[in-house]
């Protein structure tokens, strides 16, 4: 059994239907009986980005950048998968309105995950379409590109998607001296995962570059796990990094022939979501090595637990 996925549309529907799809709320952004909280807050994308980060602190900087510690009993933070349980927690930690900035030691403690799912949570609150993507930033860690997930919100007045990296602040950019736009990411800064897949099958880009360098997880493997993370989030299933099901590799795995077969053909399909978006749905709800289950192995607490729970 699947967890539930939007609607898939029909096979006649227009791009415009494209767009419908991804204004809707998803299982996994729906903002549920806090709905209304989300009236009060901006839908421009630099409004938006700010109130974030006056909600959301960075777990694994929170104290090398904002001087603030984070205990082990809120760590499990970071592990909350649903917009309304985040938010849940918000206001539990301070209870004041959503456009209120909280002080680093009272905002929940995420990763890009959750700066990105509720960027897109708000947009489609405010009838935006907006969708997370998987894949890996330029502007990190010199020379590496590291797993990130970042917004992807459509400009109707330039018809373009534009990626927004709401978790790049103020202090994120001194610290580590980024020089782009985040609120319009260029696409050679952040490569998508079927794209970066796509360079390393190609041997434009060594597959060492990407993954995680605190964690020392990088390679082919590490990339076609976020590929196959993308296609359920471009599917509505906006799940965290670190869940694993179905055909994602081990850590570490030496890809096989038919594996490597398998990723190019999703790669195929996410490089150019809505030049193949029937098709990506169909495959995302109808191949079992990719269907979002409704238990997952949570990879960091190396436990199955259920899509939904905190």
């Amino acid at each position: 059994m699947t967890a539930p996925v939007l609607a898939p549309r029909s096979s006649n529907s227009t791009s415009e239907s494209i767009l419908d799809f991804y204004i809707r709320q998803s299982a996994f952004s729906t903002p549920g009986r806090h709905a209304a909280l989300f009236d009060a807050l901006p839908s421009d994308p630099a409004g938006i980005a700010r109130a974030i980060q006056g909600l959301l602190i960075y777990e694994h900087v929170a104290e090398s950048f904002y001087g603030c510690p984070i205990g082990e009993e809120r760590r499990a933070e970071s592990h909350i998968r649903p917009v309304e349980k985040i938010i849940d927690t918000v206001l539990a930690l301070d209870s004041r309105p959503l456009s209120v900035a909280r002080p680093p030691e009272h905002r929940l403690v995420g990763i890009c995950r959750h700066f990105m799912l509720l960027a897109v949570a708000i947009f489609r609150h405010h009838g935006i379409p907006a969708r997370g993507r998987g894949g890996f930033g330029a502007y990190f860690n010199p020379g590496k590109y590291e797993d990130h997930w970042v917004c992807e919100y459509w400009k109707a007045d330039e018809h373009r998607w534009i990626l927004l990296d709401s978790q790049i602040d103020a202090v994120f950019t001194r610290n580590l001296s980024i020089r782009l736009d985040p609120l319009d990411v260029p696409r050679d800064q952040f490569l998508t995962s079927p794209h970066a897949w796509r360079r390393c099958r190609s041997g434009d880009l060594d597959s060492e570059l990407f993954g995680i360098e605190f964690s020392q997880m990088r390679g082919l493997w590490f990339v076609a796990g976020s590929l196959a993370r993308d296609l359920a989030t471009l599917n509505g299933c906006e799940i965290l990094p670190w869940d694993v099901w179905g055909a994602q590799p081990a850590v570490d795995a030496r890809l096989s022939t038919g594996e490597i077969a398998f990723f190019d053909e999703v790669a195929a399909l996410t490089a150019d979501p809505d030049a193949n978006f029937d098709a990506m749905q169909r495959r995302f709800a109808n191949d079992a090595r990719l269907a979002l289950p409704y238990s997952v192995f949570n990879a960091l607490r190396q436990r199955q637990e259920d899509v939904f729970a905190v």
